[in-house]
């Protein structure tokens, strides 16, 4: 008996809003159909295996048939099939009196991109009607005699007719759209177009996806005394989908020449990865997972376009390219993906609901990489240095980016260059090696190690014997502010003028050269103004004349960081220009202490000297060649 079955008037409007608004990619209809055949697939076998035998075993399958005749496309499974009331309930939802509720929620809930409520109505069905201007639906329940076909356009009505079914399960027919200047539907009639898109979205459906295909096969002339093949034309059945993902393989039983093969085949990438990890966790959320680290830096890693996340799979169905959810930002160089069954989604499976597992997936993945460099840098030292060497800033930002919070988990990662070691060393290998009553963790920042190497203030601790950890990125000396200290030993940059490093008998002796040369330093203060906001006598000098050193917390390379980043506040270190009291030109100068505009072209000279020095440039170019011609032709002449 046929029954037909207006929609409400809101229906157009809710449809409209699934098709054009939700679905944003037409190409998922095929996602979303398989899904659900592999849900009413997952139904049957779970009643099969708990009805103490009722229920008869089947060999589960999805066929896929497209008629390019008649312009249709039928998805076909043998699961749960549904009842009349069923249909009603799970394909009519739009057609029911809460439509009108259900409207009203959808929009509520996109407004504060909150999905929970869409779930539960079933619209993975109405994709079709993205790429189909009718459809049918042929179903028959287990727990039903009769079965149905549904009918509907998506627009003012849909029927419901019984229909003679013997077996329980579904088909869906879908009536293709007409071509359009902007679409051409006629694509999703063809098998190469059915297969990749199986292929991309549902290759690891754990029940078999077919489709008979017509394919050239080899036949043997008998009369032929060399057997030479003959191609024919014949019809055969071809499974789509792998079914068996290799990240749901025993790790035992997959080979790192497997991970290799299948990381450059899926993420397109001609080199091996660096690192190849493996995951099948169980516990508050169960997932398997395959995670990456590239050989090489992506190429658009630092372009506005780049997207970090990994691929998300439910229940073996590709949900989205990229979840960004499951990746902290200082890693989000990695590759790979995730598939679980303890997810939600929402109505289009393009956006996660906010689900607290999904943030325990994520902890967790943070988690293992973190183990597996931790394993690598102690098992293959040298391997680690390469992945260092392209990506050890990332773990920099993942202190400073978390305040700090991070530095227990990330500090034994760190590798840096120093002043006392041909090869990189970590924290805890500096800590080991440090001097008897060392105080601190002593690091110099700059653009290359050349360059720190230079640095006036290196002289002393190369004299000492005491090494001097070199940070040449522009996030290392944040991140080190942020730490503050590692194993409770602060940082101390060498180029920070600060006392508190001095023995009582350093600062007994700085007090009186500065009270002896009082006259000379404050002319020389002045004669800088605020380029300076000190002039000192310096105890980390032997044979340059003279450094500059900053106070407060900022150092030059971190003030022309934060000055390079457009529209921010400028930032200004405070320097202190220091000058070596040992030094034959300091012995020279003091004769001329009285003498203010000599004094004036001597302070420009050796300021902008110790800007250079500090791998700086010289601002005032023109007045420092003069001044320099001036001294240099005054020397002369004597």
């Amino acid at each position: 008996m046929s029954e037909t079955r207006e929609f409400q008037a809101e229906s157009k409007e809710l449809l409209q809003l699934m098709i054009n608004s939700i679905y944003s990619n037409k190409e998922i209809f095929l996602r979303e159909l398989i899904s659900n055949a592999s849900d009413a697939i997952d139904k049957y076998k779970y009643e099969e295996l708990t009805s103490e035998g009722k229920v008869p075993g089947k060999s589960y399958e999805i066929w896929l048939e497209p008629n390019k005749a008649n312009r249709t496309l039928t998805i076909t499974d043998n699961g749960i099939g549904m009842t009349k009331d069923e249909l009603i309930s799970n394909l009519g939802t739009i057609a029911h009196s809460g439509s009108k509720e259900f409207l009203e929620k959808i929009k509520e809930a996109k407004e504060k991109n909150e999905f929970d409520i869409i779930g539960q109505f079933g619209v993975g069905f109405y994709s079709a009607f993205i790429v189909a201007d009718s459809v049918e639906v042929h179903t028959k329940s287990i727990n039903d005699e009769h079965g149905y076909v549904f009918t509907s356009d998506g627009k003012s009505s849909y029927t419901i007719d019984e229909e003679d079914l013997s077996e329980s399960g579904t088909k869906i027919v879908l009536h293709l759209r007409e071509n359009s200047d902007d679409e051409n539907f006629d694509k999703y009639l063809e098998n190469y177009e059915i297969e990749s898109l199986v292929k991309k979205y549902s290759d690891f459906v754990r029940y078999p996806i077919k489709m008979k295909v017509m394919e050239k096969v080899s036949s043997k002339n008998e009369e032929d005394k060399d057997l030479t093949d003959n191609q024919e034309e014949k019809e055969v059945v071809k499974t789509l989908n792998s079914m068996i993902p290799l990240w749901k393989k025993n790790k035992k039983n997959v080979t790192e020449e497997e991970l290799n093969s299948f990381y450059k085949a899926n993420f397109m990438d001609y080199e091996d990865p660096l690192l190849a990890i493996n995951l099948n966790v169980e516990g508050v959320v169960n997932f398997n997972s395959l995670v990456f680290i590239p050989s090489h830096i992506p190429y658009d890693l630092y372009s506005q376009n780049y997207e970090k996340g990994l691929k998300l799979y439910i229940k073996g169905i590709y949900i989205k390219e990229k979840a960004h959810e499951l990746v902290p930002d200082y890693l989000k160089f990695i590759k790979g993906l995730v598939d679980t069954n303890d997810l939600s989604l929402n109505i289009s499976r393009e956006m996660l609901q906010e689900d607290p597992r999904l943030k325990k997936i994520s902890e967790t993945i943070e988690t293992k990489v973190i183990s597996n460099l931790k394993d690598l840098k102690n098992n293959d030292y040298d391997k680690y240095l390469k992945f260092y060497s392209l990506y050890g800033e990332h773990l920099m930002f993942g202190i400073y980016s978390s305040y700090g919070f991070k530095k227990n988990v990330l500090a034994d990662l760190l590798v840096f260059n120093s002043l006392n070691s041909d090869k990189e060393i970590d924290l805890k290998k500096y800590k080991d090696e440090m001097k008897e009553g060392q105080k601190y963790i002593y690091y110099a920042s700059g653009k290359t190690v050349d360059s720190i190497k230079l640095l006036p203030e290196i002289e002393k601790f190369k004299k000492d014997g005491v090494n001097v950890l070199f940070l040449t990125k522009n996030i290392d000396e944040f991140a080190f502010q942020m730490m503050n200290e590692y194993e409770k030993i602060p940082f101390k940059n060498i180029t920070e003028h600060d006392k508190d490093a001095l023995s009582e008998e350093e600062k007994s002796d700085l007090e009186v050269k500065e009270a002896e040369n009082k006259e000379l330093l404050d002319n020389m203060k002045e004669a800088l103004g605020d380029k300076v906001d000190k002039v000192a006598i310096s105890t980390k000098l032997v044979d340059s004349p003279v450094c500059i050193s900053t106070q407060n917390g900022l150092s030059l390379n971190m003030e022309q960081t934060i000055n390079e980043i457009p529209g921010d506040e400028k930032a200004k270190a405070s320097k202190v220009l220091e000058i070596n009291p040992n030094h034959e030109l300091f012995k020279a100068i003091s004769e001329f202490k009285g003498d203010k505009e000599a004094i004036k072209k001597y302070s420009d000279v050796l300021y902008n000297e110790a800007m250079l020095l500090e791998g700086f440039d010289i601002e005032d170019k023109t007045s420092f060649i003069k001044n320099l011609n001036e001294l240099m032709l005054k020397a002369l002449k004597k």
